[in-house]
């Protein structure tokens, strides 16, 4: 059963600051002040699918994306413009299963603690409800 995305792609990437070929979550299912779940359908033309395999660097783009559009979607409600962010570490990122071409993944993203621009948030990544990647980041927002 597919979710009804609260938001579609076009307007996914008006609010994330990477831009095509390098934009990896083409929706956001769900949004709080403290979480949202995105999602991903892994499509031929994304840089990283290699022999029909979604690599370990699209996984880790997309959690940290995923955090992102977090971000950009409190500004826009706020009609403010979003600043640019970074990653600023991350921490235990565990990858238990790679994804491959026309599968749905989805991210669910858990703010943990924000504070002057760094936020600390724990991700889970699932495929058909089983859990293939997880880990903790803290991104940065540029002064």
């Amino acid at each position: 059963m597919e979710t009804m995305a609260l938001l579609e792609k076009e307007m996914v990437e008006n609010l994330l600051p990477q831009k095509f070929p390098f934009v990896m979550v083409d929706a956001m299912h769900s949004y709080t002040e403290t979480s949202l779940v995105s999602g991903l359908k892994i499509q031929s033309e994304n840089i990283f699918v290699e022999n029909n395999i979604f690599l370990e660097a699209g996984l880790i783009e997309h959690m940290a994306q995923s955090v992102a559009l977090h971000t950009g979607y409190q500004y826009f409600l706020r009609n403010e413009i979003a600043p640019t962010g970074y990653i600023g570490s991350i921490k235990e990122i565990e990858i238990k299963k790679l994804p491959q071409l026309n599968d749905n993944i989805q991210s669910e993203v858990t703010i943990l603690q924000e504070f002057a621009g760094i936020t600390l948030v724990n991700i889970v990544t699932k495929l058909n409800n089983e859990e293939i990647a997880n880990g903790q980041m803290k991104t940065v927002l540029a002064k």
